[in-house]
């Protein structure tokens, strides 16, 4: 367990979707990156398998799951077209996030997620 009590690695409130201004699916992991895989695998029998929710468009990192939980909570409250606002403040071409995570991986906090 880390100092701070928080036994996650990667703490996380993340939207995946289907391509742009398509279906959205937002969720929170403790593991962002297997959460992804799985998405893009179909392993989770659920609303982003049916509505093929495969593209990772934006995450928010979080220092405990309780406060990702909030987050998740208010953002799903939203209306959809604020949804598409706070995904194309950060990512306005809508790219996959994950693009390049599986095979070849150079971020440093998918290497080392205690790094900054």
């Amino acid at each position: 367990m880390r100092e701070d009590g928080e036994r996650y690695p990667f703490v996380a409130t993340y939207i995946v979707a289907s391509a742009r201004n398509g279906t959205l699916y937002l969720g929170v992991t403790s593991n962002l990156a297997a959460r992804v895989m799985q998405h893009k695998k179909g392993l989770l029998d659920s609303f982003s398998k049916r509505y093929g929710c495969t593209r990772l468009v934006w995450f928010e990192r979080h220092a405990s799951m309780k406060e990702a939980i909030l987050r998740e909570t208010r953002v799903k409250g939203w209306r959809h077209q604020w949804k598409l606002d706070l995904i194309e403040r950060d990512n306005p071409d809508w790219r996959d996030l994950s693009d390049g995570w599986y095979d070849e991986t150079t971020s440093l906090w998918l290497l080392n997620p205690n790094s900054p």
